[in-house]
Order: structure tokens, then sequence, then C-alpha cells
């Protein structure tokens, strides 16, 4: 069995972008946007270029490869309310994968819940018109995914909201420390719940879009919407998990082995603080005829992403005319 792992895809990120022209168009990859005409994109934003490119590269991959599942680990988009373009494109894109009769788990991130109790989620679209073989985890259960491979849990650890979980008037007027300091036992408490009634003979994935203590940061801080809170690698590393798909950090790292704990990062460049970054998503293999804790495999697999170069030069303090040294 094997799951496509990536996260933080972030549609609508357009800084340091410019109008697309026709050359932008004719540079772009065979595998851009198939049967699509790229007239569509003619004065679209070049960086939503490079987001779209390497979502269509995951998905070229996925599909050449006939992986089991594809795994979205939180904030498909930057806004908690993507233009209408933005979502036709991610719609495109998960439809091509579905197509070829690929499931598709989308969990949601900070960037995909919005701010105020009541409103929609930027994916709910997707399970209100009850899309087959796309499966939206905006719950902390879990769920139960048909692959050609076989049965798969997945237990969900979505982006919570602070709110849901301070129900008791006993919260009101507490220091901040002690709130945060809740909500993560609480979600521990939770996690530690659903692993008790997993199916041990079923391939079983936490994904959690979530801070991890010990990892490292990079440019979500700046694009942070919601208060973070961190929860303890013990609080995930438990036996009844395969492997565990982390979401939230841009920088891909690995937290542990045993079960394999992983941020696969983001996808494309954000800003100069991932300059030096490697790009891509990770191809996890689960072979559920061997026991629990020496099922699990998996590879990093690079993206060749928009590269951000910082140029340091000295202008003489008796340049004139300092813009056209540089």
């Amino acid at each position: 069995m094997q799951i496509l792992h990536f996260s933080d895809l972030h549609i609508g990120v357009e800084n340091y972008g410019r109008p697309a022209n026709e050359s932008d168009l004719e540079k772009l990859p065979d595998y851009f946007a198939p049967g699509v005409d790229r007239k569509e994109y003619l004065g679209l934003s070049t960086r939503l270029l490079d987001f779209l490119t390497v979502f269509d590269y995951i998905i070229k991959f996925a599909i050449e490869n006939q992986v089991d599942l594809v795994l979205l680990s939180g904030d498909a988009y930057k806004s908690r309310d993507p233009s209408q373009t933005h979502q036709r494109e991610f719609a495109r894109r998960i439809a091509h994968l579905t197509s070829e009769s690929i499931p598709v788990f989308l969990l949601l991130g900070n960037h995909d819940i919005p701010h105020a109790i009541g409103r929609a989620t930027a994916l709910e679209i997707f399970s209100t018109l009850r899309i087959p073989l796309v499966c939206i985890g905006d719950q902390l259960q879990t769920y139960r995914i048909e692959t050609k491979s076989g049965p798969l849990q997945i237990v969900a650890l979505p982006w919570i909201r602070r709110g849901s979980l301070l129900v008791r008037e006993e919260h009101q007027g507490r220091p901040i420390t002690d709130i945060t300091n809740f909500v993560e036992s609480e979600l521990t408490r939770r996690l530690e719940n659903e692993a008790k009634n997993l199916d041990q003979s079923t391939p079983t994935i936490l994904s959690a879009h979530v801070s991890v203590a010990g990892s490292t940061t990079s440019s979500e801080r700046s694009m942070m919407l919601g208060r973070d809170y961190v929860l303890q690698r013990s609080s995930l590393a438990l036996p009844a998990f395969d492997y565990v798909a982390l979401g939230h950090i841009h920088k891909h790292q690995s937290l542990g082995e045993s079960p394999p704990i992983v941020y696969p990062g983001s996808p494309q460049r954000v800003d100069f603080s991932e300059e030096k970054d490697n790009k891509g998503f990770c191809l996890v293999t689960i072979d559920p005829q061997k026991s629990l804790g020496h099922r699990t495999t998996w590879t990093f697999c690079p993206i060749t992403a928009r590269p951000f170069v910082t140029i340091n030069c000295e202008i003489s303090k008796s340049e004139n005319t300092p813009t056209e040294a540089v």
C-alpha cells in the first residue's frame, strides 16, 4: 500500500509575482493542467502558476505510480476565503486524481477554517456535493478509507479552534498559558482514546495539522492564522500508528522513526525564509502483511520549486546612482 503525503499547498500565495504573459505560459511543463486551454491562465499571477505547477507534478507522480491514496495534511489554500479562481484550480486537480480512481484525503488546516463558528470551511464543498473518493478530515476522529490495496484507517487531527474545546465556565478569565495547556492535554487525551479503538490488523495513519515540540519552523510563522499550540512527540508516537503524516510546518523534517513522524514541508517556496529549504512530498509504503511497528517505510521525493536567490552587493558611498550600479 502506497500513500502520497504532502501538505501546506497554499494556493493563493502571490507575493513576488506578476501577471503571466504568453512567454510564461510557453515555459510551463507538459504536465501542467492537462486538457485545459492555457490561455485561461493569461494574466493570472505567475506565483499562482508556480504553486499549480508543483501540484500538477504531485498528481502526475501519483497517477504514474498508481498510489493507493493522496493525503493532504492541511492548508490547501493561503486564505480562509479563497477566490473562485483558486477554488476552481484546486477542484480541477482533485477531479483529475479521482478520475484515475485514486482516493484523496483532505485534512483541514488553520488556513482552511473560517474564524467564525458556523461558516463553511474552504473544503466543505467536496463533502456537501458528496464527491466520490474524496474524504474531508474535519473532525478529530477515525476515518476508514477503502483503497485498491485494502482498507486504511486515518485518525484525523485537523486544526482545532480553541473555542470548540473551551465550553466550560471554569475556563473563562483563565490565563492564556493555562488555556493552552488544557487544549494540548485535551488533544492528547482524545488521540489516545482514538488509538485504543483502532483495528490493529488494519494499516493506520495519524494525519495532524499541528506544531510538534522540537520541530524547526519556517515561513508559516509569518502566515499564521489563529493561535498556535504545540504537542509533544510522545502524544503522537503511539504504537497503534504506522505513520504520522504532519502538516503546518513548511520545512521538511523527520521527528521520529517508531512510528515515522514526518513533516513533508510545503511543496513550493513561499518567501525568502524558505530559500534554502528542500521542497517535495513523501511516498509512504505500508505492508499490511507485516506486524505493527515493522510495516512502514517512507522516502522524501524532491520537487523542483521556484528558486529564491539572495544577491549581496556592496555599493560605495561615493556612488551617485546606486540603482544603476546594482
